[in-house]
């Protein structure tokens, strides 16, 4: 029997209902069922997910029980797990395999997590569809001919489709929070800090969070507990006191102080989802929640200073992949006999120039010759050009861009004083409200291809999850009910830095009304 969330599977082992193993096993037979049409997982660890299980059931007979036995948990491919590879969804990746373990997944096993495989992504977490992935899109268990959102969008679909209790995605502007709100699951973007990112692939580094989702909040708090704190091998992690995450789930919002940020309610949200959320505030309302209206005024500069600083910050970080210290390399002997086939093709270019009098052409063509790139700069190119795709390189160029020389001050030093003005909004309103509640996504999930050729259309998509990154608040995603075509919307939470308690108490509490 497969258990939907972790808390019942947990009450079955206390039972003596199943075992370790039958839980491993019977996900494992939902994915082999599934996965070929959803294309949630990129690689399963049957060998290893079994020899653990085996393991933690040994240890419960012994009486050892440890706060997460029996949990099973999918893991986005882009955290390190050691002896497995992690592609990050990109050719670039294919084969490379980890030397070291995360920091949360280390934590997580240490707390009785099993891992069962690597789920499905958008390329080093830039998308937001799940249709940039190297290895094919995922599609939405829900709609198969919708996209689950991304970059976290195999974790999302492997949770809504009950091929394991929970996952672990990545969140760098709402990788986490969009993808459970297209597929109907609960989703935590902790705060920046909260958890280490020792053992995760960078997009933006002063961006990218690692969360849980499931299909309940107290799952979700169970698994952030276990991986957060302070780590030595990461100096952005916080050394804030972890609290009992799952202790703040009292069922009460009764005094709590909520606020509604206009610019969130403004034009551009779907009827259907605006009737959503007006439903669950009306229930928090009556459950004893104050309700206030609140402004943040500088929201409409999120989505332009985001992909300003992160594709400033993915064009620093990729530099790394050049092909010659690992990860995918091209053929030197294809870039060599390219190189020389253009050299030819200059120098007769030249020559002709030169025949014909043409003095102007024949310098610019000699300037060529001069300048022409080395084998070096070529295999680089060559490289870079097979590995990446093309979402990757649009935002490798963005950056490269914003970076420049002239270009600077104009782009990324502004971009940094909107982050500022934003991050001062949410410190001033959290002065009055615990938490705001806002849409999570414009729309419900989108059909598959539909956004692919329009770039700008595609982040638009990410206009009310990007301040909280900006911020680096925290943020939580809980279904808040379907729309007449029965299709999933969510409900975002945002709450003050390190106070993930009030949001998973506030989320569980509607979970509950609904």
């Amino acid at each position: 029997m497969t258990y939907a969330t972790f808390s019942d599977a947990h009450r079955a082992l206390q039972n003596d209902e199943t075992s370790c193993e039958s839980l491993v096993s019977s996900f494992l037979e939902r994915i082999r069922e599934r996965n070929d049409s959803i294309n949630a997982f990129l690689e399963l660890d049957e060998d290893g997910a079994l020899n653990h299980a085996r393991y933690l059931d040994s240890q419960r007979a012994r009486g050892h029980e440890r706060p997460l036995t029996g949990l099973i948990l999918g893991v986005k491919d882009v955290l390190c797990m050691r002896g497995r590879t992690v592609t990050c969804g990109s050719k670039m990746l294919e084969s490379f395999e980890s030397l070291i373990d995360a920091t949360a997944l280390k934590r997580l096993r240490d707390a009785g997590a099993i891992f069962i495989g690597k789920t499905n992504c958008d390329e080093f977490g830039m998308g937001s569809s799940n249709e940039n992935s190297y290895f094919g899109p995922v599609r939405n268990p829900l709609d198969q001919e919708r996209v689950p959102g991304g970059s976290s969008g195999g974790s999302a679909a492997a949770v809504a489709d009950k091929m394991a209790h929970a996952a672990l995605g990545t969140d760098t502007g709402g990788s986490i929070r969009q993808p459970a709100s297209y597929c109907g699951i609960v989703g935590l973007k902790p705060t920046y800090g909260r958890v280490s990112r020792y053992g995760l692939v960078a997009y933006a580094s002063s961006f990218d969070t690692i969360g849980p989702m499931g299909h309940s909040v107290e799952d979700v708090a169970r698994i952030l507990e276990a991986m957060a704190g302070k780590d030595e091998q990461d100096a952005t992690s916080a050394s804030v006191p972890v609290p009992g995450y799952a202790d703040a789930l009292n069922g009460s919002v009764e005094g709590v102080r909520i606020g509604l940020p206009k610019e969130y309610y403004a034009e551009g949200l779907d009827d259907e989802v605006r009737a959503m959320l007006e439903e669950r505030v009306s229930e928090l309302k009556e459950a004893g929640a104050e309700i206030v209206d609140v402004s943040l005024p500088h929201t409409s500069y999120g989505i332009a200073a985001y992909y300003i600083l992160t594709t400033a910050e993915a064009s620093s970080n990729l530099a790394r992949y050049d092909g010659v210290r690992y990860g995918h390399r091209a053929d030197v002997k294809h870039t060599r006999k390219r190189i020389q086939q253009e050299r030819e093709a200059l120098t007769e270019s030249l020559q002709s120039a030169r025949a014909s009098g043409n003095k102007e052409r024949a310098q610019s063509l000699q300037q060529a010759l001069d300048t022409q790139e080395s084998l070096l700069d070529g295999l680089y190119a060559d490289t870079r050009t097979e590995g990446f795709g093309d979402e990757v390189k649009r935002r490798i160029m963005l950056g490269t861009y914003v970076l420049s020389s002239g270009y600077y001050d104009a782009y990324y030093e502004k971009a940094q004083r909107v982050r500022t003005l934003i991050r001062n909004d949410f410190d001033q309103v959290f002065e009055h409200v615990d938490a705001l509640l806002t849409p999570a996504t414009p729309t419900p999930a989108f059909k598959l291809g539909d956004k692919v050729d329009d770039p700008l259309a595609m982040y638009l998509n990410d206009v009310y999850t990007v301040t909280a990154s900006l911020a680096g608040i925290p943020g939580l995603v809980v279904p808040a009910g379907e729309t007449s075509g029965g299709l999933p919307v969510g409900m975002q939470l945002l709450g003050r830095h390190f106070d993930e308690s009030m949001l998973l108490q506030i989320g569980n509490a509607a979970m509950n009304l609904s």
